[in-house]
Formats: C-alpha cells, sequence, structure tokens
C-alpha cells in the first residue's frame, strides 16, 4: 500500500506545468464562487454556479465569451471582479505571485522561478525575476496610458467618474485581450470613433505581441539589433493585420447586415479592428453574427492562430504556425534546414510547434464534435464558438446564451485549456521526468 501511495505521489509531482495548470484552475474556482454570491447579481439572486463558472473561466482565461450581458447583468462588486480576474488571468498566476513577494520583500524561490520560465515562454532561468518586474512595470504604464486615452471619449460621454472607471475597465479588458464590456454593446457603438478604435486596436496588439519583443524593442531600438522571436513575431503579426483588413473590407464592405451603410473611415477602422480583435480580444464593431461565412471561416482560421508567445493572448500563437509554415517551404524546396533571417530554426522547435498545432486541432475537433451532440445549433456556429473558446477569444456569433449546461461546462474547460496552453497542460497531465537512455534503429516509413 505505501509503495502504491509513493508511486502515485511520485506521478503527480507539481512541476512546473502543473502548478501553472492548477493555479489557474484555483483562480476560476475561487473566482466563481464569488460570481456566484447575490450580491454579485442586479437581481440580488445568484446566477447558479455553472454560470458563474463559465464567467469566472471567460475572465481568468481572458475570452470574453459571456452567458449574460456583463453591462446589464453585474453588479458593481461583479464587475470588480471580472476586472481583477481578467488582471490575474492577464499578468499570470505567477507574476501575480511575483508582485506579492516584491511588496512583502520576500525572494523568489528556485521553484518559483522554474515556474515563472514556463509561464513566460522563457528558455532559461537567467533574468527572470528582472523581466517579470519589468512586465508589470509595463503592464501598468501601458493600461494607464490607455486608460487616459479612452478617457477622452468615456469622460464627455458619461462623465467623470463613470468615464475613468469605463476607461480603465475597457484598457485593462484590451490589454488583456479579454474581451469583456460594460457598454453593453461591445465596442459597436464607437465605429466612427478614431480615438477608441485605435486605442483598443493598440492595446490589444501590444498585449498580444508578447512581454519580451516589447522589451526588446524599447531596448535595442533598431531593427537589425532585434532578436530573431522579435523579428518574427513582428514581421508575421504585421503580415495578418494588413492581409486580415483588406480581406474583410473586401467580403464586408457591401454586406448589407454589417458595412453597407459605413462611410469609407468607418469601413477601414472597422475592417482594421475585424482583423485584430479575433488574435484575441473578442470586442467587435461590427454583428458577429451577421458576418459572411467566408468571413466567419477567416476570423475562425485567425482565432486559432491567436497572439504572439509570452502574451495575454490565446490560440497556438503566431511563431508556432509561422514555424511550420516556413518548415513546409524549405521542405518543398528540398532544403536540409530551416532558415530565416539567415538563422537556422532547431528541429526542438520544429517538432515543438507541429505538437502545438496537433494537439490544438485535436481539441477543437473533439469538442465541435461533442457540442454537435449537446446542443442543436447549426455547425459553423458551434466550430466558430469551439474555436473562438480555445483561442481565448471571445468572439460569438450569438449562441453562447442559448448553450446547454453541458455546453457551457465543456466551452469552460476549453477556454481554461486554451489559456493553460496546449503543450503546458499536456505536460502537466503526462509528462515524464525519466528519459530513455538508449535510441533504436530507424525504421523507414513513406508518408505524402
Amino acid at each position: 500500500m505505501e509503495t502504491i501511495k509513493h508511486n502515485l505521489l511520485t506521478r503527480f509531482k507539481l512541476n512546473p506545468p502543473r502548478i501553472l495548470a492548477l493555479g489557474f484552475m484555483m483562480l476560476i474556482i475561487l473566482g466563481a464562487i464569488l460570481l456566484n454570491l447575490p450580491i454579485a447579481s442586479q437581481n440580488g439572486e445568484s446566477i447558479g454556479f455553472i454560470n458563474a463558472l463559465f464567467t469566472s473561466a471567460s475572465a481568468v482565461c481572458v475570452t470574453g465569451l459571456v452567458v449574460v450581458n456583463t453591462a446589464a447583468h453585474w453588479t458593481l462588486f461583479g464587475k470588480i471582479v471580472i476586472l481583477i480576474l481578467i488582471q490575474m488571468g492577464g499578468l499570470g498566476i505567477m507574476t501575480m505571485a511575483t508582485i506579492v513577494a516584491m511588496i512583502s520583500g520576500r525572494k523568489i524561490s528556485l521553484k518559483e522561478r522554474l515556474v515563472i520560465k514556463e509561464q513566460l515562454n522563457q528558455e532559461t532561468l537567467s533574468g527572470l525575476v528582472k523581466l517579470t518586474k519589468y512586465v508589470i512595470y509595463l503592464t501598468f504604464l501601458i493600461e494607464g496610458l490607455g486608460a487616459l486615452f479612452l478617457s477622452m471619449k468615456f469622460i464627455p460621454q458619461y462623465g467623470t467618474i463613470k468615464g475613468i472607471w469605463f476607461s480603465v475597465f475597457h484598457a485593462i479588458s484590451a490589454f488583456c485581450n479579454a474581451g469583456f464590456d460594460i457598454t453593453g454593446n461591445s465596442l459597436m457603438d464607437y465605429n466612427n470613433s478614431a480615438i477608441v478604435i485605435l486605442t483598443v486596436v493598440a492595446l490589444i496588439v501590444l498585449g498580444g505581441i508578447g512581454f519580451g519583443v516589447i522589451l526588446d524593442v524599447v531596448k535595442n531600438k533598431r531593427w537589425s539589433k532585434l532578436s530573431l522571436h522579435s523579428k518574427l513575431a513582428i514581421s508575421f503579426t504585421a503580415f495578418l493585420i494588413i492581409f486580415g483588413a483588406i480581406i474583410f473590407y473586401i467580403l464586408e464592405s457591401n454586406n448589407p447586415l454589417t458595412m453597407q451603410g459605413f462611410t469609407f473611415k468607418e469601413k477601414t477602422l472597422a475592417s482594421l479592428f475585424a482583423s485584430i480583435t479575433p488574435r484575441t480580444a473578442g470586442f467587435n464593431t461590427i454583428d458577429t453574427s451577421a458576418l459572411k461565412q467566408s468571413s466567419s471561416l477567416l476570423t475562425i482560421i485567425f482565432m486559432f492562430i491567436g497572439g504572439s508567445p509570452g502574451s495575454t493572448a490565446g490560440g497556438v500563437k503566431t511563431l508556432t504556425m509561422l514555424v511550420l509554415i516556413i518548415s513546409t517551404i524549405s521542405i518543398i524546396r528540398g532544403e536540409s534546414d530551416v532558415e530565416v533571417f539567415k538563422r537556422r530554426i532547431p528541429y526542438e522547435t520544429i517538432f515543438k510547434s507541429i505538437a502545438i498545432i496537433m494537439i490544438g486541432i485535436t481539441i477543437v475537433f473533439i469538442v465541435t464534435f461533442i457540442l454537435t451532440l449537446t446542443e442543436d445549433q447549426e455547425f459553423l456556429n458551434l466550430l466558430f464558438e469551439t474555436t473562438s473558446a480555445f483561442g481565448t477569444v471571445g468572439l460569438s456569433r450569438g449562441i453562447t446564451s442559448e448553450l446547454s449546461n453541458a455546453g457551457r461546462l465543456i466551452l469552460a474547460l476549453t477556454m481554461y485549456a486554451g489559456r493553460v496552453g496546449p503543450l503546458t497542460l499536456a505536460f502537466a497531465v503526462g509528462y515524464k521526468e525519466e528519459h530513455k537512455r538508449y535510441r533504436y534503429a530507424e525504421g523507414n516509413i513513406t508518408v505524402g
């Protein structure tokens, strides 16, 4: 009996991936308990634990899918809880723990450094605590500047106190790529407000590009001095934004249900926003449910890709997809090495990218399949909802509130898997410390 107990404890040793996974799970449960309190709802009644759990998971996983209107249903207490969950989920469990350690003057242990390394997708332990401090300062600085710009619109519209509250809430929600809003209609009433749209766009991009990239740009300034990671993240992000904006403009410009009645300025802003928000913010300036099927498919692809590694965004990540694209091109060209910007990409990185994308596709496929059994909805809507949950996006074709309890629980788990990360979650469940000390002989397999 003692041997079995020892083996179980050894098997479930709290390695960094498991600590992260458990940390997010505990935060979601705590948030659900608070949001389930009658004081959190406007009608003074409990929303029900499943709905509270779904909302908490959506906030912690910075997704933005909601079963009730955030502005109308939640009290100030409920909204503050949601905002705190968004900030903690966006920064990450260990970043918040570092803030507590900084305030209390406690040193960061080696175990905590290992978890921070996992959370920020860093390769080494060197300078991790310093990097985390920069992340904290940078986050509050960017969110503060975002709130300042948004206040130029919200304060004249709502008054000083309410305007500041709206500015702070949406700045944090945008930078953390959460997509929660307290306007009651996302940003659909601000199509012609360049300052709101461009500020939110800037916050989404900065939150989704990755903390490491921002610090690299601030430190080195010149393109030639940037790391390969930063160059690829910036290049691919810029390509996706420009490409997506052009395609959305072409597809939706004459759609009577979305942008047909817009001016050129409004169409341009809406197209830019529609290209950026799927990666992975969840705000919308046009009716997502009214998008053409082609636009919805493009949105699904963008949601699956998500933002960059080490950011507040979800998805399989931009560089994961880019590594796979570059590798495919290298194979087609018959090249033995995968090279970009005069650097060779390690095979370990390529294998890791393949694993992440395969796990992501598997999760989306299985969840969509299960939802087709539990929900009476169109397939496109279910695929859209599933990808939005996995990519922690928050966009919906209007079916979230119509989902069954089973469907809500399934999507809550999907949001959790997307926020923790497909590979991190896989490591948390099945990673083994011991490795083989031998290699088998190669065997030939015909593929393609």
